[in-house]
Parts: structure tokens; sequence; C-alpha cells
């Protein structure tokens, strides 16, 4: 296990340089931001492109980058959005509010689509299930944005319930701020639940039909007692690695979501980077997201072993 955890963490290394070698030369092709003559920050400006190496040739300043970035942690300031700041500063103070959002979301989603799971799975091949397994298809189809401005329409505009918006300020725990982060926080987790509801539901099915679950209940357990003691132990080993990627993901957020309730997370101000264009910042956020996607991917692999111990003997052979 410790020799296949190495090897994933070197791949995915490679696999993260390589894509940020990628999107690195696609953005210095490109010709740099427009600064106005009249700019008061032109001179930070051109004297920070000038330190990056923006006149010499595109190898040497991949490994001023390179080199900016493994020994100083220095990703650069902003040219566009928020001159003269560091791009690893404005990401920081931008993280709290994706993950937060995103927390909730996974807190409400996991032990709802759980549940609808087994429920759809004790009651196969009955009009519940056929509801519970019609509802998920349909949820899992339709885009977040799109749930996102149902749920506006229905409970900020017609009922009022909510705010259309996320409230400004950075007192994540107050009442005020999570009701207004409701509306995002139900519109990212309509996937979440129908995606654990169909992994439980399709898990549990097959479990219950194993033989040994037979066995169980020729010696006496009731199907309940069956069902918990045997059959959910090994629906976790599917179920929990999920959950741990889904928890790995929190920090990526949702680009579309975001700014649609304005929420002041990473996936704005990606969306923002982008639009601007402020190259720093969009190679910045760029290797943040594909470092949690692969990462994710390593904690998932990882815990099917740590969860059954025969995943774990089986990768050694």
């Amino acid at each position: 296990m410790l020799k296949y955890t190495i090897q994933r963490l070197l791949f995915m290394l490679l696999t993260l340089f390589i894509i940020i070698g990628m999107c690195f030369v696609l953005i210095r092709l490109l010709p740099p931001p427009y600064v106005a003559p009249e700019d008061p920050h032109k001179e930070v400006i051109e004297a920070r492109r000038e330190a990056m190496g923006y006149n010499k040739p595109i190898p040497v300043q991949f490994g001023i980058f390179l080199k900016s970035v493994l020994t100083e942690w220095d990703w650069g300031i902003s040219d566009k959005m928020y001159v003269g700041q560091d791009v690893f500063g404005l990401f920081v103070k931008k993280m709290p509010a994706t993950v937060i959002v995103n927390l909730y979301s996974i807190l409400l989603s996991i032990p709802i689509g759980i549940i609808l799971g087994i429920f759809a799975a004790l009651k196969k091949n009955t009009w519940i299930d056929h509801a519970i397994s019609t509802l998920t298809m349909v949820v899992i189809s339709v885009p977040s944005f799109v749930y996102a401005f149902l749920i506006q329409y229905i409970f900020s505009y017609k009922l009022g319930w909510f705010p259309f918006l996320m409230k400004s300020g950075t007192d994540y725990f107050t009442w005020d701020m999570f009701v207004s982060m409701l509306p995002a926080v139900m519109a990212l987790s309509f996937g979440v639940i129908a995606g654990f509801t169909r992994t439980t539901r399709a898990e549990l099915t097959e479990v219950l039909t194993s033989e040994f679950m037979l066995l169980a209940r020729t010696k006496g357990l009731t199907k309940t007692q069956a069902t918990v003691r045997h059959a959910m132990k090994n629906c976790m080993v599917v179920i929990l690695p999920s959950i741990f990627g889904n928890f790995i993901g929190i920090m990526s957020g949702s680009l579309i979501i975001e700014k649609i309730f304005s929420i002041p997370g990473v996936g704005q101000l990606y969306i923002n980077s982008i639009n601007a264009p402020d190259y720093p910042l969009f190679i910045m956020i760029t290797a943040f997201y594909t470092s949690i996607g692969l990462l994710a991917g390593i904690v998932v692999d990882i815990s099917y072993g740590l969860i059954d111990p025969r995943i774990r003997m089986g990768s050694k052979k």
C-alpha cells in the first residue's frame, strides 16, 4: 500500500507539472494585459513583468516561475483585478466562503442521499423504489444552475424566504449569513443527494441478494438486523470512498453557483480572472483546481484498501 501510494503521488505531481506547464505556455503566448500610461500601478506591473522574464524565451520564463513557486511560494501578483496584490493571499481570503458553503451542502446531502438509497433498496421493485429511482435520474440529468434559478424564483421571489444573493461580509457563522447561504447550499445539494441515493441503492440491492445474507436470515436474524449488521457494512466499501472524495472536493467549489448567488469564493474569483484577464491569478487557481481533482482521486483509491483489507492485499500482487 505504501509503494502504491508513493507511485500515485509521483504520478500526481507529474500530471500537475504537465498541466501547469501547458497552461503557462499557452498564456505566455498571448499578449500581456494592456497597461494604460496613466495607470498609477504601471511601474509596479512593468517591474514585476521584468522580474518574471516576460522579455525572455518561454522556457526561461517557465523556469523563473517554477523557481519562485518552489523556493518562495510566490505565485506572482495580480496585474489586472487587484493590481500589486499577491495572488496567493487573494486566494486564501476567498477560500473560507467556498469551503463553508460546500461543507454545509455535503453535510446536508450525505445523510439524505444514503437514507433514500437504503429506503429504495429495501422497497425494491415497488412504486416507492421506482419513484425514487426515476426522481434520482431526473435530478442527476439537470444541471445545478437550473436548480439555482428555480430556487431563486420560488423561495426568494415568490415566497420571500431567502435573499437572492449571499450576504456580504466575513461573519460566516451568524444566523443571517447562514440563511443567505441556504439557496446556494440547496442548489449544490440536489446532485450530491441523487448521486449518493443511486450508489447506495445499487450497492445495497446487490448485497441484499447475496448468499451470506440468506445465511444470516436462516440463523434467525430479522431483515433489519441482517441489513444493519452485515449488508450496510459491505456497502460502506463503496459509499465511504465517495464521502471522502466529496469532502476533499469541498474546496473546489462551484464556478457557476458561486457566480449566480454572488458567493465571494474561489469559483467567482476564477471566473473573474478569466474575464479580466488576470493571468497570474488564473495560473494559481488552475493549479489549485487540478491539485484538488488529482488528490481526491488518490484519496478515494487508497480508502478502498483502508476500509477493506482484502482490496489492500490484492493490490500487492
